[in-house]
């Protein structure tokens, strides 16, 4: 072992509690990281998962500026016909056409204005959740059916129930007089009252029936094996579009640009406790070098005047450090992963959790996602303000004046 190494080691240990208390801070802070990491990012996963399962979906096709507006007449040709291009082309079987109008749902006593969704029955389950959440009746099974499928809050407030009728008023595409009598088949709940509120589901045949759409509509959804494969995706469809439909494709931060921002504000403000947890830590690790360092005063005097110089002392104090930090790395990096792993498996969640996540489309117990990244994200930063911590005790030695240094008690 390298004989810098050794006095380095050893020189830890001459005050073994005081090297155990900044370690242990060390070790309680990178856990606490890599916990509080691994937990943001998973619900960061499940938040943009869910979000986008609802009716985003990873991709859009759609007609120019329909995105800003969504007006009637920015439809997307045979989109049906698109889609199932699309699918062929892709060997996907995510990808489904959708159509949307906004009308008025009447029932025998009330009258809401809602959002309706024409949707192909067949696929509109492997690009959205909402498919999954019929508590009650069933889900559509032929393109053509006159039927509809309500929110549960929308359904309450029309008093209306399964096998119901009601009346739905709207306008064309072409600018006509909508109008229909459509019976409720299912009632959905996903527990986010806006959404069970404002938005019922048609198959897409009758929908462009109702809507005079001539085989167009408005969206053909898509998703992509992960979020990381999406601008592969996105590259892929644009080249598969047909020339002269003028269509562009809308990755999901287009779509949802309220979620990117809603993430990356919560990131500054975690980052912001963070930064003040590792500043601490480092202050720890400055006080403990500092009271090494003015206790070897003498010592270091005396090999200053038998020729070393202090560059090379000022190396040793840094090289006690960064064993330090590296151990302090380690044992937190391995703690920290532990007890991710254990929430991961069992998850967490707490009093008021339930409300709360609802508002952000969350289930109630949260599952933190442990990876290499966050396991050593936390801890290498804290490794790397301690070394900035100890800058200044090594730097310090450059002042020492020798004679001085040897008279000190």
């Amino acid at each position: 072992m390298n004989i810098v190494l050794r006095l380095a080691w050893r020189n830890l240990w001459r005050h073994s509690r005081r090297t155990w208390l900044t370690i242990g801070a060390m070790v309680f802070s990178n856990t606490l990281l890599v916990f509080m990491i691994s937990l943001q990012f998973g619900m960061y996963a499940l938040m943009v998962d869910n979000t986008l399962k609802v009716f985003t979906g990873h991709m859009q096709v759609q007609a120019p500026g329909y995105n800003d507006d969504q007006k009637m007449r920015q439809v997307v040709p045979d989109v049906a016909g698109l889609a199932a291009s699309l699918r062929e082309s892709l060997g996907s079987d995510e990808i489904a056409a959708r159509g949307w109008a906004f009308g008025l749902a009447s029932s025998a006593e009330r009258s809401y204005g809602i959002g309706i969704y024409g949707v192909e029955p067949d696929f509109e389950p492997r690009v959205s959740s909402i498919p999954g959440l019929v508590t009650e009746g069933r889900f559509f099974t032929d393109t053509n059916d006159p039927a509809i499928v309500v929110g549960a809050v929308l359904a309450r407030n029309l008093r209306a129930t399964i096998g119901d009728e009601i009346t739905l008023l709207g306008t064309g595409v072409d600018g006509s007089f909508a109008a229909a009598v459509v019976t409720i088949v299912g009632i959905f709940d996903s527990s986010v009252v806006d959404l069970d509120r404002s938005i019922a589901l048609m198959p897409l045949g009758a929908f462009q029936d109702v809507f005079f759409m001539n085989g167009a509509g408005h969206q053909v959804v898509l998703f992509a094996d992960s979020l990381s494969a999406v601008g592969t995706l996105r590259r892929e469809v644009e080249g598969l579009l047909p020339d002269g439909d003028d269509l562009v494709v809308h990755d999901w931060d287009a779509l949802q640009p309220g979620l990117k921002q809603a993430i990356q504000a919560d990131i500054s403000s975690a980052f912001f406790m963070y930064a003040i947890l590792v500043i601490l830590v480092a202050f720890s690790v400055l006080n403990t070098q500092l009271m090494s360092v003015l206790e070897r005063t003498r010592e270091f005097g005396i090999v200053m005047a038998l020729g070393l110089r202090a560059g090379r002392l000022g190396r040793l104090v840094m090289l006690e450090t960064a064993l330090m930090g590296f151990i302090g790395l380690i044992l937190g990096a391995i703690g920290g992963a532990l007890v991710t792993s254990w929430f991961t498996a069992n998850g967490l969640s707490f009093p008021g959790m339930q409300e709360m996540a609802a508002q952000f489309n969350l289930p109630a117990r949260v599952y933190p996602s442990v990876s290499f990244l966050s396991a050593l994200l936390g801890p290498l930063v804290v490794f790397l303000f301690t070394l900035l911590a100890a800058a200044y005790p090594a730097l310090r030695l450059h002042k020492v004046r020798i004679v001085d240094a040897m008279r000190t008690n």
